[in-house]
């Protein structure tokens, strides 16, 4: 992980995200980078424009907690309901049941 996350402040700080650059990175950060995991990673970014990519993700993180709000209050009111519907059928089987022995 902390290699994308290299990649990524590279790409903040407007450098280009190379070996070169990663490796210094990560260097900086008190680690030992791994030569094969730096090529693998920087051929897996190559050609992807980062800043449309990350543009996105701001679009989808922003979107998306609108919709679980909604479900959650749906399946609140559903749970409340359904409680309340227990609720009085167990009530009523105890009433029943404390009259079978007492009467």
């Amino acid at each position: 992980m902390e290699y994308v996350y290299g990649a990524l402040l590279l790409n903040a700080a407007g450098k280009p995200i190379d070996e070169t650059g990663l490796n210094g990175v990560l260097t900086a950060a008190g680690l030992t980078p791994d030569a094969a995991r730096v090529k693998a990673l920087i051929a897996s970014i190559e050609g992807v424009d980062l800043k449309e990519v990350l543009a996105k993700a701001e679009t989808v993180a922003v979107a998306a907690p609108a919709a679980p709000a909604a479900e959650k209050k749906e399946s609140k009111e559903k749970k409340d309901e359904e409680k309340k519907e227990e609720k009085g059928v167990s009530e009523e089987e105890a009433a029943e049941g404390l009259s079978a022995l007492f009467g």
